[in-house]
């Protein structure tokens, strides 16, 4: 066997899931458990206790520690207090609901020791972003049912960990009433370590006396260490250590999170791809069939009462609506905190004689792919029968913030639509933010773009910076995630369409907005002339010929049919447009003219014209007598 061989066919398998996830808008995690178990028990290819021997486990204990490191570094406690009563009371009731109805079920359906039916709920409370973001952009609901979900997804993560963690170093700790100040002693260590870690690491960060360079490697080293020596300091101890630190971090004033989160997420993504595949393939088929119509019946508890009851617990006193209700309850599936401590926690209690034990990796595992799949499969056609799934994302990303951008952007919302402005110009995106618009402030395009800009309900983009290399890097930054038909981009005046060399030579040309001939130029010059966003409603009696003829300078910007879609202008556009619409234009009133009137119209007017000459004629002898008299006096 050519172990460099194995080893790196793993990450890239791994990897090539995780693109494949990507492409496909769905969970990862799914890909990679299948992939692990056909190439480890089914086709016996991948064997990871013979590969990684003694090693195997330390490398998954440092693997779940840097999981459990980046989950704790998003926890913000002032973020938990930002997102409504329902999330807040989904990751704390409902949490405890949760594993109080699976632990319990547990214990009655499979006899096993009530302390690991204990650590099997906490196991499976967890949901997580990535199980959770996938779904809701495949699913699309309502934008109250994806915001409570993606909170809570994201807020639930480091939380369920840390549950988790203490239930497992009360089992470590002996679990009896002796045993309890063992049990304390490592919540007091862990605790000391991870708050002191914190504030050496915080305090060698502000005091700039890590170069830039090494900061993130430099922290990665620090969570091992302190992870190893808290382990060596009292056994077992080290994961709620690097939890403590990560958590201290994430709410230490003027810590550099951010860019530490980058870089651990990546780190991330890679060791999640070769861990799920190596813990995947020690799966065995026959335990995992072995949990039999008990699990099956566990798992609908899980799904069916368990999180039902949670979340009617948790919104009571919200104005949640029933069928609102009901889609956040079928959606909830398990992630990669359950998988990876669950495994790695199996290994560990092997030592320790207690019932159950054995059915930890199983059990887990088969929540995971039934929530995953059935959950996944089944919520476009549930959210569609409950009536909360929206009709389609037309919701409009709108990159730039200079006044034709904001203009544009504020008549989108006045219509009904949801429309983010993301750019890097502070002023312009607070005075985009106190209009009532919904705001990204930083680079559209960056890394910190792509894990905090809340995409869910968007479909469009539109790229209307000034920056034209932004522009640019946009449409081919959103590309795959909302297609090339609904990328439209503003022209300016020295950027020609393409010639028909060039078309051949390119599989992708932009969409130019609101016309062929239409350039920032032109509407930012029509600003000036005080140009007003005009909605007229096109009817059989009032067609687009007569609009023309009534608006003399305008810009047709976009079109809302009767079924409520956009439909915006492009270069493509033929100068006509049909009727009962709605249409959006940029318009620049004319000069107020006189009106037409028929010849009787004009008799009065002359009339009363020269009735007002010869009042004037009469009244000015008078006049001029006041003002002498005013000049003498």
């Amino acid at each position: 066997m050519d172990t460099a061989l194995l080893l790196s066919s793993i990450v890239g398998i791994g990897i090539a899931a995780q693109w494949l996830a990507w492409y496909l808008k769905q969970p990862s995690i799914l890909f990679l458990l299948v992939i692990g178990i056909i190439i480890g028990p089914v086709l016996g290819y991948l064997d990871p206790d013979l590969l990684l021997g003694e090693l195997l486990f330390p490398l998954i204990s440092l693997g779940v520690a840097i999981i459990l490191f980046e989950g704790s570094l998003t926890l913000e406690i002032d973020e938990i207090k930002q997102h409504g009563t329902v999330v807040r009371m989904l990751v704390s009731v409902g949490v405890l609901i949760t594993i109080t109805v699976v632990a319990l079920s547990t214990y009655f359906l499979f006899d096993v020791d009530p302390i690991i039916a204990l650590l099997f709920g906490s196991l499976v409370c967890v949901t997580g972003p990535t199980v959770i973001v996938p779904l809701l952009k495949s699913v699309r609901p309502n934008k109250t049912i994806a915001n409570i979900l993606r909170w809570e997804g994201i807020i639930i993560d480091p939380i369920g960990a840390i549950a988790v963690v203490l239930v497992y170093e009360y089992i470590i700790s002996g679990g009896e009433a002796s045993s309890l100040l063992l049990f304390a002693k490592i919540v007091v260590l862990s605790s000391v370590l991870g708050l002191l870690g914190a504030y050496v690491l915080a305090f060698l960060m502000r005091r700039h006396m890590i170069p830039e360079f090494l900061r993130n490697v430099f922290t990665l080293a620090f969570v091992l260490a302190l992870f190893s020596i808290s382990n060596h300091l009292e056994h077992e101890s080290g994961l709620l250590t690097v939890t403590v630190l990560g958590i201290a971090l994430a709410n230490w004033p003027k810590f550099p999170r951010d860019t530490i989160l980058e870089f651990n997420e990546s780190l991330t993504l890679l060791l999640v791809s070769v861990l799920f595949i190596v813990l995947a393939a020690r799966v065995e088929l026959d335990s995992l069939l072995s949990v039999g119509i008990k699990g099956l019946v566990l798992l609908g508890i899980i799904m069916f009462v368990a999180r039902p009851l949670s979340v009617w617990v948790s919104s009571i006193g919200s104005s949640l609506k029933t069928n609102e209700k009901l889609m956040i309850s079928w959606i909830g599936p398990r992630g990669i905190v359950a998988a990876a401590i669950s495994s790695l926690f199996a290994i560990r209690l092997q030592e320790y004689d207690i019932a159950g034990v054995e059915l930890l990796v199983p059990l887990v595992f088969m929540v995971i792919i039934g929530t995953v799949m059935i959950q996944g499969l089944g919520a476009k056609s549930v959210a569609k029968l409950l009536g909360v799934r929206e009709p389609a994302t037309n919701g409009i990303l709108i990159v730039g913030s200079n006044p034709v951008a904001l203009l544009v952007a504020t008549s989108l919302k006045d219509q009904g639509f949801d429309v983010i402005v993301a750019h890097n110009n502070y002023s312009n995106i607070a005075r985009a933010r106190m209009s009532g618009l919904r705001t990204y402030f930083g680079n559209p395009v960056s890394e910190h773009a792509s894990h905090h800009l809340d995409l869910i309900g968007i479909g469009r983009l539109f790229a209307m910076s000034t920056d034209r290399e932004l522009n640019t890097l946009s449409e081919i930054h959103y590309r795959h995630e909302f297609g090339e038909q609904r990328l439209f981009r503003l022209k300016f005046s020295d950027e020609k369409v393409k010639n028909e060399r060039d078309d051949k030579q390119s599989s992708f040309q932009s969409q130019w907005l609101f016309g062929k001939d239409v350039t920032y130029t032109k509407l930012a010059s029509m600003l000036s002339k005080k140009a007003r966003i005009k909605i007229t409603n096109l009817t059989d009696s009032y067609s687009f010929a007569q609009y023309k003829a009534d608006n003399k300078q305008f810009v047709p910007l976009y079109t809302i049919d009767k079924d409520g879609k956009l439909h915006v202008i492009t270069d493509k556009f033929d100068n006509q447009i049909p009727i009962d619409c709605k249409l959006v234009a940029l318009v620049v009133d004319d000069e107020v003219q006189p009106k037409p009137v028929d010849v009787t119209a004009k008799q009065e007017q002359a009339r009363a014209i020269a009735d007002a000459s010869f009042d004037e004629h009469l009244k000015a002898p008078r006049r001029r007598k006041e003002i002498d008299m005013s000049k003498k006096s």
